[in-house]
C-alpha cells in the first residue's frame, strides 16, 4: 500500500454515515500518523428525490435491507433494486483510483470488479462467525428487521439452527431487551453494520456470552490491509 491509503466506504443508504464511518475510522487508524488514511463515502440512495426513495422501498414479502438516510430516518429498501444500483455505483468507483472499497452492509451480493479490492462485510462476518460457531452449542443472531428473520437462511448459511431476534439500529429499538431473548446462547453476532459500540455494550449487558460486532470485525480486516 502507498504512504496514504485511499478507502471508499459504500453504504446502501445515504451519506454521510456519521453513525458508522467515524467509529470505524477510529479503530482503523488508531496509532497511525495523521494523513495515513484518506477516505470518501458513497451511497446508493444519495441524491434521490422523495419519489425515487419511495420507489426503492421494499414491498410486502420482498427481500429487504434496513438502512439510514442522511436525515437519520430508517428506510427499508428492496434488496433486488438496491443491489442493482449498488453494482452500478461500484463499477463507477472502481475507476477512481481507490486502494480499497469497503461495503457497509452485511447482506449484499456484488459483481466482481476489475481494479479495486473489495472488503465485503457479509463474507467477513459470515465466515468469521461460522468458524467460531462450529463449536458453539447455540448461535444467536441479531438482525435489524423481523421480516429478515424469515429469509435469513436464504441469505446466510450457518451450522445448526441459529436463534434470531430483531432490533433496528435506526428506529430506537431497545437492544438490551432484544438481546435478552438470546439468553442461553454461547455466541451472539450483531449482524448489521449499523450496530454501534454502544449497542454492543447494551447487548453484552443482557446476555452472558461473547458478542461480535460486525463493524468491528470489518474494521480489523481493513486495518490489516492498509
Amino acid at each position: 500500500m502507498p504512504s496514504t491509503s485511499k478507502i471508499a466506504f459504500v453504504t446502501i443508504g445515504q451519506t454521510p454515515r456519521i453513525d458508522v464511518v467515524p467509529e470505524m475510522m477510529a479503530e482503523i487508524t488508531i496509532g497511525l500518523p495523521a494523513g495515513r488514511v484518506d477516505f470518501r463515502e458513497f451511497g446508493v440512495l444519495d441524491g434521490m428525490s422523495p419519489a425515487e426513495l419511495n420507489a426503492m422501498r421494499a414491498k410486502d414479502g420482498e427481500h429487504s435491507f434496513a438502512t439510514r438516510l442522511n436525515s437519520g430516518e430508517e428506510i427499508v429498501s428492496s434488496k433486488a433494486l438496491t443491489e442493482e444500483k449498488l453494482n452500478v455505483l461500484l463499477k463507477k468507483i472502481d475507476s477512481e483510483g481507490f486502494d480499497l472499497i469497503v461495503l457497509l452492509c452485511t447482506g449484499t451480493r456484488i459483481d466482481p470488479l476489475e481494479n479495486t479490492l473489495v472488503v465485503e462485510a457479509q463474507r467477513i462476518v459470515d465466515t468469521t462467525v461460522e468458524a467460531l460457531a462450529a463449536s458453539a452449542r447455540q448461535l444467536g443472531v441479531i438482525v435489524p428487521l423481523e421480516r429478515q428473520i424469515n429469509d435469513f437462511k436464504e441469505r446466510h448459511v450457518f451450522s445448526g439452527e441459529p436463534r434470531l431476534v430483531a432490533a433496528s439500529p435506526y428506529a430506537g429499538n431497545a437492544m438490551a431487551e432484544s438481546a435478552k431473548k438470546l439468553e442461553g446462547c454461547d455466541l451472539v453476532v450483531m449482524h448489521c453494520m449499523g450496530y454501534s459500540a454502544a449497542m454492543l455494550e447494551a447487548a453484552r449487558s443482557a446476555v452472558d456470552a461473547p458478542v461480535l460486532l460486525s463493524r468491528r470485525l470489518v474494521a480489523g480486516i481493513v486495518r490489516q490491509m492498509i
